[in-house]
């Protein structure tokens, strides 16, 4: 089967520097000037061309039968903007990185296992120094989903998150509830959640979708190659950004078709799950390519295990440094959503970049002369 990709390949921080030759990428701060062009057949690559953004729509005409229709859906998508989420009374825009803060009531999380569920003052601390801090979300999981943790029975993940849901509700937060459980999505919806964030794309109950569609609320759908209780499992690619994209234009598909209005489904390309080194890399690099997807992302690799193999090992609460390495490149590559644990740390440096962008959008000609 023939299929058609396009990959932005030259970013710039203002269209001015190419003479205005630069699409802006999916309403974001960040534009793109030069794109791989890339054709595959069966998984394999067999035409890879460069493009620039004035070339592209006589490059898309010219491709043979359904591939310019997808081409030319494709060169929309990643210039499409965004609306805002509508979380209650809150409005988040996705017109610059928004900052998500992770908060883990479970006992065997990777990186906080334990601290917030035994203390539920410490979790409501944590929750209100999140946005205090200037996180636009609280992400609120009861359910490990490290390599090899437990099953955890809905019931208690219910008994989890839903005391943290409440708190952070009386603090007028934005929620969402990271879960694959609809039991535990409806729950968490009545009691003041407003986005459903699930790792296994609404695939792990067949009851998701439909919940997922009569509640009307955002969704997060994220790429896992396991189908099972295992979301780590059979994690192998031909082609890991092309492999990655091609599924989650399929989950997408499958959540339109079950009902879920577009604009409320964002996409996620799962760093960390099934993925080695190689391929996290490979993804956070091709971060841009999945704009064409015509979703808003999330990006979440905040203290995954990749960083510390890079780090010399380095424990999960020392990975800052590599994490806003990763949330920086999310941002210059447009990503909307930013998963992550230190908050602060993250909504500092997206302030800095966002006034850097700022200050590069001033035209040329204003700039005193040399």
């Amino acid at each position: 089967m023939a299929r058609i990709y396009i990959r932005p390949t030259g970013l710039v921080s203002n269209p001015q520097s190419v003479d205005g030759e630069a699409i802006r990428l999916a309403g974001s701060l960040a534009y793109a000037h030069d794109f791989a062009l890339i054709r595959a057949e069966d998984g394999k690559i067999v035409a890879n061309d460069r493009v620039n953004a004035g070339e592209m729509p006589g490059a898309l005409a010219g491709l043979p039968g359904a591939l310019a229709g997808e081409g030319a859906a494709q060169w929309a998508n990643l210039q499409k903007v965004h609306p805002p989420l509508h979380c209650g009374e809150r409005i988040i825009r996705l017109d610059q990185p928004q900052v998500m803060g992770i908060l883990n009531v479970t006992p065997d999380s990777f990186s906080d296992g334990g601290k917030f569920l035994d203390d539920p003052q410490a979790a409501n601390e944590h929750c209100a120094a999140m946005l205090e801090a200037g996180a636009a979300i609280i992400d609120i999981g009861g359910e490990s989903t490290r390599p090899g943790a437990a099953a955890v029975w809905e019931g208690d993940e219910i008994k989890r998150v839903i005391p943290a849901i409440e708190a952070a509700a009386l603090m007028g937060a934005a929620i969402s509830v990271d879960t694959r459980r609809p039991a535990v999505m409806e729950a968490a919806l009545n009691s003041g959640a407003h986005i459903v964030n699930d790792v296994s794309a609404l695939r792990h109950d067949p009851r998701s979708l439909g919940l997922a569609a009569s509640a009307k609320v955002p969704v997060v759908l994220m790429h896992a190659p396991g189908d099972g209780t295992d979301l780590h499992a059979d994690g192998t690619y031909r082609n890991v950004v092309l492999d990655v994209f091609d599924w989650l234009a399929a989950a997408r598909d499958r959540a339109i078709e079950a009902g879920i209005a577009r604009e409320l489904i964002v996409l996620d390309p799962g760093i960390g799950f099934g993925k080695s080194v190689s391929d996290n890399l490979a993804l956070i690099n091709a971060l841009p390519l999945f704009h064409a997807l015509g979703q808003p992302l999330l990006l979440g690799a905040s203290r995954k295990r990749f960083i510390g193999a890079l780090s010399n090992e380095a424990a999960s609460h020392q990975r800052l440094g590599g994490s806003l390495t990763v949330a920086v490149k999310g941002m210059d590559a447009g990503v909307q959503l930013l998963r992550v644990h230190d908050v602060a740390e993250t909504v500092q440096a997206r302030n800095v970049w966002r006034s850097l962008r700022d200050a590069a959008l001033t035209d040329f000609s204003d700039l005193p002369a040399a």
